[in-house]
């Protein structure tokens, strides 16, 4: 495959948090809370730009309506200074077109198409690529592919699948969630070989450093919606060369993702993350979209005892 010049996006390289979604009391959006949250993180030295509506942001549980109230809140609060993606998460194929032409109109940068659910049985892969393909048409923006964690199964594409993926008009970036390094580095060459102007975003909280030694061009993780500072500086060191530094970085930031997201259950993830926001004074609520659930109190005295650690 040849290189398409001009498909590259170079906003869609550094670091993206991929930003919760604050909740009321009534289960509604805490737009006060979320617009303090997409300030506070967009004011971070090395901050390239957002991911909203995604996994950690509870997109899946969101309402077609409230998602496009979020990314306009989103887009408000920062204006037009950082890359805004907005996640997909339809289920079917037409409902995802509109979700992708609401995010365009509400004003995000690009795409992140994220699997069906359903398609975790398995599927065609005919089926995955024109999902994506008509996608792509109805948003009229660059296309980030997701690559879900290898125990997701099905909905963890393999790299033949992949390789098709690339020859999609418009996608410009994958997050690369597989969860394990050797997939993150089959992917990375796979993509450098194949579509060198697409970018590759490492989204393995636990093992960043690992993918950044691999090679990446960028970020695209939840950890940064909570430690933008330490994510990014991580990230500024890995592009330097400085081993040294990253190594110490890598040991503050390891204790962190691994409370957050290696503890038992993982499908608390996100409300690890929202306490911990609460607890450092950023946001006011942790509470979860239902039927999310936040933390019982041993969890949060746990998760406030690593916060605390030095």
């Amino acid at each position: 495959m040849s290189e398409q010049p001009g498909l590259a996006v170079p906003a869609l390289t550094g670091v993206h948090a991929a930003i919760v979604c604050p909740m009321a009391e009534d289960a509604g959006i805490h737009f006060d809370d979320l617009v303090r949250h997409a300030r506070t993180v967009g004011r971070t030295a090395g901050i390239s730009g957002f991911l909203v509506n995604g996994h950690a942001g509870e997109g899946h549980l969101l309402s077609p309506e409230e998602k496009r109230r979020v990314l306009e809140a989103v887009r408000g609060a920062i204006g037009r200074h950082h890359h805004i993606s907005a996640g997909v998460s339809a289920e079917a194929t037409h409902a995802a077109c509109h979700e992708a032409e609401a995010a365009a109109a509400a004003g995000a940068d690009s795409v992140l198409v994220f699997p069906p659910s359903h398609w975790f049985r398995g599927v065609d892969a005919d089926c995955v690529v024109a999902h994506h393909r008509a996608v792509a048409a109805a948003a009229g923006l660059p296309v980030v592919l997701y690559r879900a964690p290898l125990s997701w199964g099905a909905l963890s594409y393999g790299p033949d699948l992949i390789a098709r993926l690339l020859e999609v008009d418009g996608v410009a970036a994958i997050k690369e969630g597989s969860w394990d390094v050797a997939a993150y580095e089959e992917v990375w060459r796979l993509v450098k070989d194949r579509a060198p102007w697409v970018s590759v975003l490492a989204s393995g909280d636990e093992h960043l450093m690992a993918c950044f030694q691999v090679g990446t061009d960028g970020s695209q993780v939840s950890l940064a919606a909570v430690f933008p500072d330490l994510v990014c500086d991580l990230h500024a060191a890995a592009q330097a060369g400085d081993w040294v530094r990253a190594r110490a970085l890598h040991d503050r930031v390891h204790p962190l993702a691994a409370a957050i997201y290696r503890r038992a259950p993982a499908h608390l993830a996100t409300a690890r993350l929202k306490a911990g926001l609460k607890l450092l004074g950023r946001i006011a609520s942790d509470r979860m979209k239902p039927p999310g659930r936040s933390l019982d109190a041993g969890e949060r005295a746990a998760l406030a005892g690593v916060l605390r650690a030095p």
